[in-house]
């Protein structure tokens, strides 16, 4: 099978070709159809973060496709079935974190394209109980993008305490944002979108935000309180700098809750006294469980959510890689097996 290779950190992947793998008698073997590219992806293969990956890696955490073998313990999958491979590539299913629904806090867990080989590759290995079924009515190319970009926007709106009616902020409206715009926007909630550039505003009143806010013309948290006579219930902040996360903090009413999804490199000093007197929630989300994917799917197959998609293929990678380290992508980036 055709494979996109990391070899070494900071080096270029290579496409080779290699043995499709073999399976074990709890897993499934599913021909990739179409695999998104995510940021994550850079930084593993970069080896950014405390935790490395192994190397040699094939990344991926967004691949979808067919299933065509089982292990002789999976009953629940067929030959046929049309899945995706997500991050959570499996858990120990006995811990408390398991038990209680929390899986991906699961100190056992692996991650798919991180510490297994992943979907920027023809066949792709998966433990059978922890991929998830595609609806009907999803494409292999829409769907690709929500098995990471689409969860973790989701599960981070989830876990943000606010109800209909209530305003919330998406700071950075990138591949994650401009979904969290769109499912904020279903889940009946008012959205603030912050980011810059008249591209991002265009996207972001197009996809439904009350309001945009450039970050580069006014500062956040005084045009927010503008626009509000107060702070937003909560920001979901998914912005890779102290300067996003300073904003998306001060942008809070009192009593609400700022949601951390993006990872810059800098150290971020929490303001504790002003914590504590506003009554501030500070939550960390991390992608979401089966149900949470399960959930995000069935808004895009009810069509409330549309990734805006570029459709590129396995050969591009470098270059796709290039893209997204410059900031010149908007929306996601899928590549086509087909």
């Amino acid at each position: 099978m055709k494979a996109a290779i990391a070899h070494d950190f900071k080096k270029k992947l290579v496409i080779e070709n290699i043995n499709i793998p073999s399976i074990g008698v709890n897993d499934v073997l599913v021909n990739i159809k179409a695999c998104g590219v995510c940021h994550t992806d850079i930084h593993a293969c970069q080896g950014d973060w405390p935790v490395k990956p192994k190397m040699p890696l094939i990344p991926g955490h967004e691949g979808v496709g067919i299933v065509t073998e089982v292990g002789a313990n999976v009953d629940h999958v067929k030959v046929g079935d049309r899945v995706g491979v997500p991050f959570l590539y499996t858990a120990c299913g006995y811990c408390d974190y398991c038990l209680e629904g929390k899986e991906t806090l699961c100190p056992d867990c692996l991650y798919t394209g991180y510490h297994v080989d992943g979907g920027y590759a023809d066949y792709c290995k998966a433990d059978a109980r922890y991929i998830v079924k595609i609806p009907d009515e999803l494409g292999f190319i829409e769907a690709a993008p929500l098995f990471c970009a689409g969860v973790t926007s989701y599960k981070a709106l989830k876990v943000s305490n606010t109800k209909p009616g209530d305003w919330v902020a998406i700071v950075g409206v990138g591949g994650l944002g401009h979904l969290a715009i769109q499912y904020a926007i279903a889940m009946g909630l008012n959205v603030i979108a912050v980011d810059t550039g008249e591209n991002k505003k265009e996207l972001s009143l197009r996809l439904g935000a009350k309001h945009f806010i450039d970050f580069k013309i006014d500062t956040p948290e005084i045009k927010i309180k503008e626009l509000l006579g107060t702070g937003v219930h909560a920001a979901i902040c998914l912005a890779v700098s102290k300067a996003g996360f300073e904003s998306a903090y001060a942008s809070i009413r009192r009593g609400g809750t700022l949601v951390l999804v993006g990872l810059p490199p800098e150290d971020m000093p929490v303001p504790i006294f002003d914590t504590v007197i506003n009554g501030i929630t500070l939550v960390g989300s991390i992608v979401g469980t089966r149900r949470d994917l399960a959930e995000c799917l069935d808004f895009a197959a009810q069509g409330k959510i549309k990734t805006n998609i570029e459709v590129r293929k396995l050969e591009d990678i470098n270059t796709i890689f290039d893209e997204l380290e410059k900031g010149e992508v908007t929306g996601r980036i899928v590549m086509d097996f087909e």
